[in-house]
């Protein structure tokens, strides 16, 4: 889409004409819906809706546009967040030392799949540099250990605001992000085989090869302080049979993480996930 849009997303107490009062801002100022979803959970009494408009005609400049809109949203008890289509996202990736997530982002943000810029890839290895060099893509080893994680991860934050980024996407990054930094960060998705917690620890795919199962996936999450126990951006799962040794497991493991990942990234900057509490709406 070439005129830029304007999104909104909404999670309020859900209450009689929620519909008509946001469609009526928009109206009433000269825009033009072009896409809206909405969906009621009865059971937190919430009412969660994404509507995006063309900013092409809409009388509001983009910088009024948000204290005009808190004047209806605050007296509803209102969470919102407001995005602008032509404002460009900037993502740093974190990985150790597999390849095969960081690899397919970049590939994908290079074939415009999803729009974003990557100036910044982040490793506790220095094996996956080449790839960085390879791209253009400047990059920083910051080894991490359990003596030097607080040191380590202030100089994480710092290069973070250092290049403006917006998102940190971690592409099988083999560390545990502390709870203070996430409290700092919280924009964060992180990619894992969906064999937690049957399958914690080292060498999840031997575990299941050894367990026989029949069904292997991959989960996207927004990282918080629980380990592995954000809000669920994106998921899949292949079958595998008794044919499959572990090698295979690996390799079908691996294309899930790809794609999973790829897909809630894709949801994240198309403004498309409404987190409240510790769930989210994914609108489509």
């Amino acid at each position: 889409m070439t005129n830029p849009t304007v999104t909104l997303l909404i999670s309020c107490p859900d209450q009689r004409g929620l519909v008509a009062k946001f469609a009526n801002f928009i109206y009433s100022n000269g825009g033009n819906i072009i896409h809206a979803d909405q969906h009621t959970d009865f059971a937190a009494g919430l009412f969660l809706t994404r509507i995006e408009w063309q900013l092409e005609g809409f009388n509001l400049p983009r910088e009024f546009i948000a204290p005009a809109f808190n004047a209806i949203a605050q007296p509803l008890g209102a969470q919102w967040e407001i995005r602008f289509s032509d404002t460009v996202p900037r993502l740093a990736i974190w990985v150790s030392r597999q390849d095969h997530c960081l690899f397919d982002l970049i590939w994908r943000q290079r074939a415009k799949e999803f729009i974003a810029e990557i100036p910044l890839i982040i490793s506790n290895h220095s094996n996956l540099k080449g790839v960085a060099e390879q791209f253009n893509i400047d990059f920083q080893h910051i080894p991490i250990n359990k003596d030097n994680k607080s040191e380590q991860e202030a100089k994480q934050l710092e290069l973070l605001r250092n290049y403006k980024i917006d998102l940190v996407v971690l592409a099988k990054y083999m560390q545990i992000v502390s709870a203070d930094f996430i409290s700092q960060f919280p924009q964060i998705i992180n990619i894992h085989h969906s064999f937690l917690p049957a399958f914690i620890g080292a060498n999840p795919y031997h575990r299941a090869f050894e367990r026989g199962v029949k069904i292997i996936g991959a989960t996207a999450h927004y990282a918080t302080a629980d380990l592995d126990a954000g809000p669920i951006i994106e998921q899949d799962v292949v079958r595998v049979s008794h044919r499959d040794e572990v090698d295979d497991l690996v390799r079908k493991g691996k294309d899930l993480e790809r794609v999973v990942l790829a897909r809630a990234v894709r949801s994240h900057l198309q403004n498309r996930v409404l987190v409240y509490g510790n769930r989210t709406v994914v609108f489509e």
